[in-house]
């Protein structure tokens, strides 16, 4: 059922709809939340995608290379999202997020592994095997991942399941349909029911990282009001894609999330994070985004509780640049393990 205009959205949480207050002035509704997303400025894509492209011609020493290799794996959440994902194939991940490189073993861990809900145990279960305080989250996808087409119900369950099975960290998809046909207080909703349940009995919370899958969304505008939407309904951190549809992470729609956080920043002072996912395969490419995160939002956001690689392969060429440091000259794929 569609919501009325008149009708305050998300009684069921208040901190959304008081952020969301905060900014848009008098009560939450559809329609004040309608103004304030289609009021927001068009972007300049020319003057987006030019400084998006500046950027990415900045070029680091050698000196601060080793440093930015070592971020780059810092920042990964390694990702295994396969109908043929197998808890051996999970295990085999999360030892390679723990000690990516067994040759050398100052290299570091990565954030987080990512995997679907069902798969979260077996991740667990590899993670207390191998001991230690790695630090390692475990993130899991939910709401009908990728499509995001289930009822709410559904949705929910989908997220109290991998909360209860031991998931660090919810990525929720958004449900494009409903935003791209103008339902924006049913997607703020969803999103305000999904935060709820990622609530676990102890009243600690697994972080909320919101899929705008931006390949569908068409239009800078349109990432940009899904961006703000996302935030003003309680995201820790919003991510550019699933990694399923193409174009999944550009530097340009990148640019364009951190430009919204960072207003968001100097509007009430709360860091909110950024997961580019899909397609960033090389170390190359990646320095590309620490630079564009530097020089948009400031080096204090590359933290692992502020911007995220959504990656698989990425890995393995930082492995190979990395090693290229240490010896001098390039190491076969061999070199690494295969994922």
């Amino acid at each position: 059922m569609a919501i009325e205009q008149a009708t305050p959205l998300a009684p069921h949480s208040l901190a959304p709809a008081e952020r969301a207050i905060q900014l848009i002035g008098g009560e939450l509704t559809e329609k004040s939340l309608r103004l304030h997303l289609e009021g927001l400025p068009g972007v300049d894509a020319v003057g987006l995608e030019a400084r998006a492209a500046a950027l990415g011609t900045r070029s680091i020493k050698t000196t601060s290379k080793a440093w930015a290799l070592d971020t780059i794996i810092e920042l990964i959440d390694l990702t295994t999202l396969e109908g043929a994902d197998t808890p051996g194939k999970v295990a085999s991940l999360v030892a390679k997020a723990i000690n990516p490189d067994p040759s050398d073993l100052t290299t570091p861990c990565v954030a987080a592994v990512c995997v679907y809900g069902d798969m979260v145990p077996y991740a667990l279960e590899a993670l207390g095997t191998a001991g230690g305080e790695s630090g390692i989250h475990i993130a899991a996808v939910a709401t009908a991942f990728p499509s995001g087409r289930a009822s709410l119900p559904v949705k929910i369950a989908d997220t109290r399941d991998a909360v209860r099975f031991g998931a660090d960290e919810i990525d929720m998809v958004i449900d494009r349909g409903a935003f791209l046909s103008g339902r924006y207080g049913l997607v703020f909703d969803q999103i305000v029911a999904v935060k709820e349940a990622c609530r676990r009995e102890d009243g600690s919370s697994a972080h909320l990282k919101v899929i705008l899958e931006t390949g569908e969304l068409t239009t800078y505008d349109n990432v940009r009001r899904a961006s703000w939407l996302a935030i003003l309904a309680g995201a820790d951190f919003i991510k550019t894609s699933t990694g399923k549809v193409a174009p999944a992470a550009t530097l340009p729609v990148t640019l364009l999330m951190l430009q919204v956080v960072n207003d968001w920043y100097r509007l009430t002072g709360e860091r909110i994070g950024v997961k580019p996912a899909g397609g960033i395969r090389t170390s190359k490419d990646a320095i590309k985004y620490l630079v564009t995160v530097a020089e948009t939002v400031g080096q204090e956001w590359l933290q692992r509780h502020l911007f995220r690689f959504g990656a698989s392969s990425l890995l393995n060429d930082v492995l190979l640049q990395r090693q290229k440091l240490t010896s001098g000259h390039y190491s076969g794929p061999d070199y690494v393990t295969v994922d």
